[in-house]
């Protein structure tokens, strides 16, 4: 004669189950958020790239396909002068998504694959080099004086590079 009564719940084992398998699915979000923020904050870079050289044609149409000059903000023809009319209208932002403004850096038509530095959220440069298209994250010099190519560094690494 069988006088165990069958009892209803769970046993520890199982309960150890589970929150295992539950403490292995948090550890696995937690351990990709981060990734996943910082691709989001490139993508953003990357699309502000494009923004800069749609920015940029129309300048060009504007001004019988010159290209501004230097980085003085005097001149009415400057990189500075560019991004105040042509990329920043109507009290819009041009900042990084970490909330900086971004800065820009003529490299003189050098190739600045190569001096690029390492990503800095408190100081996120674009960098100009006329002459010069993008080839992948390197740039093909000598293009003409009428391209010009605009690089960034990403957070995640690698380079984002446009041009027109």
């Amino acid at each position: 004669m069988n006088n165990k009564k069958k009892q209803n719940g769970f046993t520890i084992i199982e309960v150890v189950l589970v929150l295992a398998i539950a403490g292995l699915i948090f550890m696995m979000v937690f351990i990709a958020l981060p990734a996943l923020q910082r691709s989001q904050r490139d993508m953003q870079r990357k699309n502000d790239l494009s923004r800069f050289e749609v920015a940029l044609a129309s300048y060009q149409t504007n001004n019988s396909g010159a290209l501004p000059s230097g980085m003085d903000s005097s001149a009415s023809t400057s990189w500075s002068s560019f991004l105040s009319r042509y990329v920043i209208v109507g009290g819009d932002k041009f900042t990084d998504p970490s909330g900086t403004d971004y800065m820009l850096k003529d490299t003189g038509g050098v190739n600045s694959t190569a001096n690029i530095p390492n990503f800095d959220a408190s100081s996120p440069y674009v960098y100009i080099t006329t002459g010069a298209t993008c080839n992948g994250e390197d740039l093909t010099m000598g293009q003409g004086s009428r391209k010009v190519s605009f690089q960034m560094k990403l957070e995640g690494n690698g380079i984002a590079c446009a041009h027109n």
